[in-house]
């Protein structure tokens, strides 16, 4: 039986509207939630090399919200990221509001779904030293490949120290 195609999300959307070369991988059709070791595992990507995009607040409210891309076996430092960023406090944004805000579900945010500006986007120093990186494709269940340096310009991310 030939593979299905993958569903086009907006950041798959957006990779081909710019003509970024990527490669676009589903792992679980069900999109059924998966730690980052996991998916790791299953689109046989090392680990090292595969980043989660997390939903950070300031606190006290005020500003735009921020995606943080770290890798999936880092926890983010939000005291060394409010640091590095001159807030006063951060903290992880619940389920609720991360998805209310993205309009995506948990494990399956993409700082490439959401590049109209409403987030800050970060990411981690880390990735400086990769030239491919994996992240959500915008969806659960579906992990794409790209150039660090087009996450980067697409994005518009800042590099920062997260973890």
């Amino acid at each position: 039986m030939p593979a299905r195609p993958a569903k086009k999300t907006q950041a798959v959307r957006l990779l081909e509207s710019k003509g970024i070369t990527h490669r676009v991988t589903v792992y679980d059709d069900a999109g059924a939630f998966h730690t980052g070791e996991e998916a790791a595992a299953l689109v046989g990507a090392p680990v090292e090399a595969v980043y989660k995009t997390l939903v950070v607040l300031r606190e006290p409210a005020g500003g735009r919200p921020l995606l943080v891309i770290v890798p999936v076996g880092a926890q983010a430092n939000l005291k060394a990221l409010a640091s590095a960023r001159s807030e006063k406090r951060l903290r992880m944004a619940t389920q609720k509001e991360a998805e209310k805000l993205t309009g995506m579900q948990v494990g399956g945010i993409s700082a490439l779904s959401l590049t109209e500006g409403r987030f800050d986007v970060l990411i981690d120093e880390t990735a400086r030293s990769l030239e491919m990186i994996h992240v959500s494709a915008g969806a659960r269940g579906m992990d794409v490949e790209l150039a660090v340096a087009d996450l980067v310009r697409l994005t518009k991310a800042s590099y920062t120290t997260a973890t």
